[in-house]
């Protein structure tokens, strides 16, 4: 028995880890039948963030995380999932949700119990974590992708959240 993995698929035999990975394992048999988009429509009217693999371990922020009880803070949440390369700083944000800087930090560390900067870096971080999954892109388009500046910039964070290097993330979940 490997702990490890959220769900497993062995042939004909699927097993799931509990019930938040009987749906990651739902959405596997959705994106295996019709297609990867369709799975995260699903996922997002489920109000699943993020489909997750079944090799991976338990881990997501936007789960962590609260659900904004304000639409426009539940919006910008599922932007920050959506768009991990967008323009995400407080500014930015802060503008989308009609808000300054200042309330808009309140308003979102008050109803999803962490900052706008703490929520992010971690859902950047799994966006580089699925990646290898989805595709073989190398690791300038990776880093991109997952909203880092540079190369460099993704390195470091995969270091020091994960102790990985990008090849080594890359292995792990490919």
């Amino acid at each position: 028995m490997d702990p490890t993995p959220i769900f497993v698929q062995d042939g004909t035999v699927c097993t799931a880890a509990g019930a938040m990975a009987a749906i990651d394992l739902a959405l596997a048999f959705v994106e295996a039948d019709i297609g990867r988009d369709a799975a995260m429509m699903v996922a997002r009217y489920m109000v699943v963030f993020l489909r997750r693999s079944g090799g991976q371990s338990q881990f997501s922020a936007q789960m962590r995380a609260q659900i904004a009880e304000r639409p426009v803070l539940r919006e910008i949440q599922q932007r920050i999932a959506d768009h991990p390369d967008a323009d995400l700083s407080v500014e930015a944000l802060a503008h989308r949700a009609n808000l300054s800087p200042r309330q808009f930090t309140r308003s979102f560390s008050s109803e999803t119990g962490t900052t706008p900067g703490c929520y992010v870096a971690p859902t950047r971080l799994e966006t580089v974590r699925r990646l290898p999954e989805d595709t073989q892109d190398d690791v300038g388009h990776v880093a991109s992708s997952s909203g880092y500046s540079t190369t460099e910039a993704m390195r470091r964070a995969l270091q020091r959240a994960l102790g990985l290097s990008p090849s080594q993330c890359r292995s792990q979940h490919s």
